[in-house]
């Protein structure tokens, strides 16, 4: 008796935790063709997706088909991704929800059906799935529209990296030159530094651009609107996908980062309130102007 408490109790938590979840996510993204078949809405996988989370209460849309609001915010849905788990003898398929960054917030049951004919399969299959979804009484929360909104519409809209501005004390406390002038002493002494005969093997690093110092003519980038998440040592810019495009890291320099991406490495920079993306292209420096938003 006690185990079946125990039992009882333990699927009524998952049951509160999964419906908790759902109901932070306003909206349900259905692909028009799911991975793992060839042609669009295959055996009607797609359409009977969507409606089936209709009937649930979801607000479904398909992924080229998005509100204006949840196009300019994807962390507004969960994307709903089909698991075929079909052998020879019966067909297997269940539904996972994943957020915005790709994290699994929910799965269905896993759907069985035994018919021959494909379409009969997946249908019966599908439907069978959603049945885990009879427990969950969903409730959209309205916390996602809390959220701050992924769009960079408005000009000016990129923030820059603040440095506290830190104070400077020099190293040599002592005066350059002390002079004393008075009816009963007369002293002069230059304590500045002597130029040396000596030349030095080191050069001296490329001085950082500047903005009062250098004018660039830079292309705009192909990445559009890259929104920054913190990572160690730096950020990854991410695209509205989401993909990460590159991953800068930070350097002795503010708002100076190193920068790499799957195929393409260089410097990313901020001057006079833009941020540059700098490599290298058969030679050839090449100069970005990207659009970021930490």
């Amino acid at each position: 008796m006690k185990h079946i408490f125990l039992t009882y109790f333990f699927m009524v938590s998952l049951i509160g935790m999964a419906q908790e979840q759902l109901n932070d996510y306003k909206y349900i993204i259905v692909p028009k063709k799911f991975d793992g078949f060839k042609k669009v809405n295959q055996y009607q996988t797609s359409t009977l997706v969507k409606y089936l989370f209709t009937e649930e209460g979801f607000q479904t849309v398909y992924e080229d088909e998005l509100p204006s609001k949840l196009n300019n915010n994807r962390c507004l849905g969960l994307t709903a991704n089909l698991i075929d788990d079909s052998s020879m003898f019966s067909t297997k398929t269940s539904v996972v929800l994943e957020n915005c960054k790709g994290e699994e917030v929910y799965a269905t049951a896993v759907g069985k059906s035994k018919e021959k004919d494909y379409k009969s399969a997946y249908g019966e299959a599908l439907r069978n799935a959603f049945k885990s979804l009879n427990t969950v009484s969903y409730s959209y929360n309205g916390k996602a529209d809390k959220t701050e909104p992924v769009t960079v519409s408005m000009q000016n809209d990129v923030k820059q990296i603040e440095e506290k501005p830190k104070s400077y004390e020099p190293k040599n406390k002592q005066p350059m030159v002390q002079q004393e002038a008075t009816r009963e002493n007369q002293s002069y002494k230059d304590n500045r530094p002597k130029p040396s005969n000596l030349k030095s093997s080191v050069q001296a690093p490329p001085a950082v651009p500047t903005a009062a110092s250098v004018v660039i003519n830079a292309e705009k980038s192909a990445k559009g609107a890259l929104y920054a998440q913190e990572i160690p040592n730096g950020f990854q810019l991410v695209d509205s996908t989401p993909k990460i495009q590159l991953k800068i890291y930070k350097t002795s320099l503010p708002n100076y980062y190193i920068a790499e991406g799957d195929s393409e490495n260089g410097v990313v920079y901020e001057q006079g309130g833009k941020w540059f993306f700098e490599q290298y292209v058969d030679g050839k420096l090449k100069t970005e102007e990207l659009t970021v938003k930490f």
